[in-house]
């Protein structure tokens, strides 16, 4: 794109954005591999609320032109990782504003592209992706945008150094000096209250501007690094604020954007105070998460809501009404969604999936704390359910991040068992998990299974996504489960918050709830099974949706 055509695209940004949201990855379209999981998919979700309600932001982002990685499974369940590419320029403008990053007194350009949100009533709001694959730099600084999350400590590192201080660079030379909230989507993103602080040297000042929003339980996902090397990598970084940014000797990701930020908050409100127990001297607020639901919604159930809830799309709270729809209508739009994914998964993988069988949806990141084997820690008595029955069908999907050696071997063990079960239990695992997948599934299955370690959930939202489309979910009391549960109305509980979880005790209530609360109602009394569909979309649907959680951000965080 020549000078003039890339200057051009200045003109149609909004003029004056008053809101900065800083996340790793965003997830805005399925051609555009720039997320690995939830953090994108919400981070995306929650930018297409900002168009829908006309909120003036800017989101920046690295553009992950290798994507996170493209998961193959092989005959014997294992995963195999190969990388995503897409080529930006067919989905991306490119904006003549680069900058420079100094990294470990290297010189690094950086170029931003953009993608604009549109919203429903036409309004934008730009995707700003930071790339560093320029000539002008050296092999290593030209793959900091390559591969999401990829390489070793010092990739990372250089990475969030580009996300943080080359984002806040990048909208300064774009001219967006209106801006007075920085929205910080995890630790990643921290460094760009270093840069803030750079003009000021005033900590109060900064943290006026800035809002921290933490996502994890897990102390793994809150990154540290060795404080020399980011002392060598900065070389300007601020003695006096380190005693309060570092744990053990290392530079907190968590805590860095945290002490710059004059409001913080989990993403549930169990999830608010397991996370005051980890960072204790903070103020901890919570704003449980939402979905989209105009994204996440099938056709089938888009229609339905379009004739007898008009006004959904804007105003998802109207999706409270739904108790009013006929119960044959919402059961024969689950059918036709419900058929889209067996026809999907009958010809993609040579299956033979029944519609009149009772079909389990279970698909998230493939790691240890969210035990995707509970389900089968006891094959025979999930055996003697599918025979009991009449049969069963599972869908599994997900990833395991490459260097999750547990993660990756849980995926085949779940396949080798998946496997084994046959005829009475039917299993499939679809590869290479995304957004046009999760939505498949969602729609399709008549139970969202979901079953976390207590308390390393910190919120969850495929389950959301299911009750959008009138799917129960069967599920541990953590995230947004424990605010959106009610026994035998919405779904239900496996085992009990006060307890510490128990693969033993968790797997047996697991099955009893399935052979004794779920599978004879769904059976025996569709018409019971449908009022319970019904009810999660009247009373979970309207209320976890990101315009709900947008109006929280607004009114608490960023307006305060």
């Amino acid at each position: 794109m020549e000078g003039e055509e890339r200057a051009r695209v200045i003109s149609s940004l909004p003029f004056n954005p008053k809101i900065a949201y800083f996340s790793m990855e965003i997830f805005v379209d399925s051609k555009i591999p720039t997320y690995s999981g939830g953090l994108g998919v919400l981070a995306g979700d929650m930018i297409r609320t900002f168009a829908d309600l006309n909120i003036p932001a800017v989101a920046v982002t690295l553009l992950s032109e290798k994507g996170y990685f493209y998961q193959e499974i092989t005959e014997d369940g294992r995963q195999i990782e190969k990388p995503e590419v897409f080529d930006p320029k067919e989905h991306l403008v490119l904006i003549a504003k680069d900058v420079t990053v100094k990294i470990a007194g290297t010189d690094v350009k950086v170029r931003p592209w953009c993608y604009f949100v549109r919203g429903i009533s036409g309004y934008k709001v730009p995707v700003i992706f930071l790339d560093t694959n320029l000539e002008e730099n050296g092999k290593w600084e030209r793959k900091l945008t390559s591969y999401l999350y990829g390489g070793n400590s010092d990739y990372r590192l250089g990475q969030e150094i580009i996300l943080g201080i080359g984002g806040m660079k990048v909208l300064k030379a774009l001219g967006f000096y209106s801006i007075y909230r920085f929205h910080m989507n995890e630790g990643h993103a921290s460094f760009l209250a270093l840069e803030l602080y750079k003009r000021t040297k005033n900590v109060d000042f900064v943290r006026k501007q800035c809002v921290f929003t933490t996502h994890t339980p897990v102390r793994a996902g809150h990154d540290l690094f060795d404080l020399d090397k980011v002392l060598h990598f900065l070389e300007d970084f601020p003695d006096e604020i380190i005693p309060n940014v570092t744990t053990d000797g290392k530079l907190n990701m968590t805590k860095l954007g945290m002490f710059f930020s004059h409001y913080i908050n989990g993403v549930a409100k169990k999830h608010r105070e397991t996370s005051m127990g980890m960072f204790p001297h903070y103020s901890i607020d919570s704003i449980t998460n939402g979905v989209h639901s105009l994204t996440w919604v099938s056709e089938p159930f888009h229609e339905i809501f379009d004739k007898y809830m008009p006004g959904w799309r804007m105003d998802p709270y109207i999706l409270r009404s739904a108790s009013g729809i006929p119960n044959d209508v919402i059961w024969k739009a689950h059918l036709r969604a419900k058929e889209k994914l067996i026809k999907f998964v009958n010809e993609r993988f040579e299956q033979n999936f029944d519609m009149d069988k009772f079909t389990i949806g279970f698909a998230r990141r493939m790691t240890a704390y969210k035990r995707p084997y509970l389900l089968f820690y006891d094959p025979e008595r999930l055996r003697k359910l599918g025979e009991k029955f009449g049969g069963l069908q599972i869908v599994y999907s997900g990833k395991a991040h490459p260097k999750d050696v547990e993660g990756k071997e849980i995926i085949t063990r779940v396949i080798k068992i998946g496997k084994s079960l046959k005829p009475e239990i039917k299993f499939v695992f679809i590869p290479n998990y995304n957004p046009d997948i999760a939505k498949l599934l969602v729609s399709g299955v008549d139970l969202w299974l979901n079953t976390p370690r207590i308390p390393m959930e910190a919120s969850g939202t495929s389950g959301m996504k299911a009750a959008h489309n009138g799917v129960p979910q069967l599920s541990t009391l953590d995230g947004w489960w424990k605010e959106g549960y009610i026994e035998g109305v919405t779904g239900w509980a496996i085992g009990r918050e006060d307890q510490e979880s128990d693969d033993a005790r968790d797997s047996r209530d697991m099955y009893d709830k399935l052979e004794y609360r779920i599978l004879p109602v769904f059976y025996k009394y569709r018409e019971r099974w449908t009022e319970i569909m019904k009810n999660c979309i009247a009373l979970n649907a309207s209320f976890f949706n990101t315009q709900r959680m947008v109006e929280q951000y607004v009114l608490n965080a960023y307006f305060l």
